[in-house]
């Protein structure tokens, strides 16, 4: 009988569980360090900002509406906290990038039950963080224009009555969407699959997708554990990748395969 696929929570969960292993916890210390410096920053900003923007919105509520205010103060003060997660992971994933690349090499040995590679040397190191952080770039190229849009759509929804409502919801599934093609996007790039490629693949596995990358964006909305959450995503995403893309890989080289030959025969 074979085994079921985990769920998206599940990998989040099995990540946390894999941070003290000995063969990854020295790959998570430098992430951890990143994060202990931006949690206090963010966390000092969001406690800074936090009545004066959720009394503003409040303000914003209608008279006729006072007696559900506390509905609006309920899901807006979440809003905040999504946008709070959001925005200390993926500027946390901008700072570390380049140890989340070795990190998922790691993970996936692991995984798969193999032997130790060899210790990199300094100019595999040098490449392999260059080449993570280039592929930040090309993941920002996809995010920066997504982000303005959902923001400008939650921004004019809050100045309507009763449809405000919408904006945690747009935010949250927009989050999850993209937490989970950041980091899932790690053991990809390892593999060599292009990021284009991996949207179309996590497109054809929307659901779980989404329960993995909504189960970090709320992890990350949590003090202490928002510190964790990180390094155990990457593990996570990696054990995804291992359990639900297993083709992938010797598809996209059939794909190139028969690529070369067509341009042989030309």
């Amino acid at each position: 009988m074979t085994k079921p696929l985990q769920s998206g929570p599940k990998y989040l969960l099995q990540g946390l569980r894999l941070l003290n292993h000995p063969r990854i916890r020295w790959f998570v210390i430098a992430p951890m360090l990143i994060n202990l410096v931006l949690f206090v920053f963010l966390t000092w900003f969001a406690i800074a900002q936090f009545d004066g923007v959720l009394g503003w919105l409040i303000a914003k509520v209608p008279g006729w509406l006072d007696f559900i205010a506390w509905l609006f103060w309920v899901l807006f003060g979440g809003f905040l906290l999504l946008v709070y997660g959001y925005s200390f992971a993926i500027i946390g994933n901008i700072l570390a990038s380049p140890f989340y690349g070795p990190l998922s090499e790691r993970v996936e040995e692991v995984l798969n039950d193999k032997k130790p590679s060899n210790p990199m040397t300094k100019k595999e190191i040098l490449a392999l963080a260059g080449r993570s952080v280039a592929r930040e770039i090309i993941k920002l190229g996809y995010f920066l224009p997504r982000i303005i849009g959902v923001l400008i759509l939650t921004l004019i929804l809050s100045f309507i009555p009763v449809l405000n409502l919408l904006a945690p919801v747009i935010v949250f599934f927009w989050g999850a969407w993209s937490l989970a093609l950041q980091y899932i996007d790690y053991p990809a790039d390892n593999n060599q699959i292009g990021f284009y490629k991996l949207i179309g693949e996590l497109r054809e596995r929307r659901l779980v997708s989404l329960s993995f990358g909504g189960c970090v964006l709320i992890a990350t909305t949590i003090p202490i554990l928002n510190l964790f959450t990180m390094p155990a995503s990457v593990i996570g995403a990696t054990a995804f990748w291992i359990e639900r893309m297993p083709l992938l890989q010797k598809k996209e080289f059939e794909e190139q395969k028969l690529e070369k030959e067509k341009l042989q025969e030309k």
